[in-house]
């Protein structure tokens, strides 16, 4: 994951909270059709995770939008995930939430390439 150094010097990106573990800001040009309207992004590196969410107040993040974030807080080289978990597991706090993480340790498990 980029640093928070990396991070504050995105250009469509407002900060409104920093700290040792991350951050969180708005997001301005992600949607091309509303380029005024954000995103909210909460941004961390913790317990061992690089993690990222987007979220607008009224949809989803498109495929496309969330590529763009991954390129935005990640390297090129860093291979990121959007996780489905078991029932059990789902936590829901906001309904138009997405999240991309990356484990820091080790390489993280991936099909082959043709398969993807």
């Amino acid at each position: 994951m980029r640093t928070q150094e990396e991070i504050r010097r995105i250009t469509r990106l407002t900060s409104t909270e920093t700290g040792a573990d991350g951050g969180r800001g708005y997001l301005y040009g992600l949607d091309a059709r509303k380029p005024h309207k954000p995103a909210v992004v909460v941004w961390s590196w913790g317990d061992g995770w690089d993690h990222v969410s987007v979220s607008f107040y009224d949809r989803c993040p498109a495929w496309d939008e969330m590529c763009r974030v991954k390129d935005l807080f990640f390297y090129p080289e860093e291979m990121c995930v959007e996780y489905h978990p078991a029932h059990e597991d789902y936590v829901n706090i906001h309904p138009y939430c997405l999240h991309i993480w990356r484990k820091q340790d080790g390489e993280m498990p991936k099909p082959p390439k043709y398969m993807v």
